[in-house]
């Protein structure tokens, strides 16, 4: 079996590198290796070239304020490069795996979104998103396409760390406290996208879109309190120590694009059709704290 993985060098093309690898020859590209989304002929003429049995797309414009300012980039790379997947994909009759994001729902009210829920995006990148996944769909071809939320990774920058360089150095911390959601490790997400790729090959009935999340759900203030906690139990110097972080509502803190306030994934679908059991938030900050502290 041989894998196309595209944004290889991104938190979560870091971590696919690693799951997918067992599975068949892995090529893994980054943009300047053929897998620019933002050139559509050149990504077709890579994939013609490799003519994998599975393409795996961890490549996207992840800039979400910057896209409301970008909208054409936006779409390039998050919809138009997505159809051109889907079709070639659909042509080699190969299995896409997509990955989208809560920012496809409006995150009004407090219910968990499952699958089949109305979209209604509120910002380019969702809107984007979203245009991806009809693009996928419109084409015919077998995929999984995974909506995830709260990304974050060892590797790199990410809330956690954040949140405890700022701790240590400043008086005071506020944290936005009315966006509800589940923190997802790249690497959970990377083991989740190799189990499901085994299946999907062997009852292509299981193609579909699922909600790959952590369980359980939080805000940012909460999680930032988690972290703070976490450090704190270790002996970590700290001038803001988690019981005084201040909740803020996002109103507060505005930005170009606006953010989903409830981006709570009912995750339910993928664990009964995968016999997965996705682990609690917590779980997998715990283990980053760990890795990071």
């Amino acid at each position: 079996m041989k894998i196309l993985l595209l944004g290889k060098n991104g938190q979560l093309g870091w971590e696919l590198q690693r799951a997918l690898a067992p599975l068949g020859e892995l090529v893994a590209l980054d943009r300047h290796e053929g897998g620019d989304l933002g050139d559509s002929d050149a990504l077709r003429a890579t994939v013609g070239r490799v003519a994998p049995d599975v393409i795996v797309n961890a490549a996207a414009y992840t800039a979400v304020d910057k896209a409301e300012s970008e909208p054409e980039a936006a779409r390039q790379i998050n919809a138009l490069a997505t159809g051109v997947l889907a079709d070639e994909a659909k042509r080699l009759g190969a299995l896409l795996v997509h990955y989208s994001t809560d920012y496809v729902f409006d995150g009004s009210g407090s219910d968990w979104r499952f699958e089949d829920a109305p979209t209604g995006p509120l910002s380019v990148y969702g809107k984007t998103k979203l245009e991806g996944e009809q693009a996928i769909a419109a084409s015919g071809c077998d995929a999984l396409v995974l909506r995830t939320s709260w990304v974050y990774a060892a590797r790199g920058g990410n809330f956690a760390k954040t949140m405890l360089r700022l701790a240590a150095e400043r008086e005071q911390l506020k944290v936005v406290a009315d966006q509800i959601g589940a923190p997802t490790g790249a690497d959970l997400l990377a083991d989740i996208t190799a189990h499901m790729i085994r299946a999907t090959l062997k009852d292509r009935a299981l193609c579909g879109i699922y909600h790959a999340v952590a369980s359980g759900e939080t805000s940012w203030h909460q999680y930032a309190q988690h972290v703070l906690t976490r450090a704190r139990d270790k002996g970590l110097a700290l001038k803001v120590p988690p019981e005084q972080v201040e909740p803020l509502p996002s109103s507060a803190y505005p930005t170009p694009a606006p953010r989903p306030l409830n981006s709570r994934l009912d995750n339910h679908k993928l664990q009964d059709r995968f016999g997965l059991v996705l682990p609690h938030w917590q779980a997998g900050v715990d283990r980053l704290l760990e890795e990071i502290l």
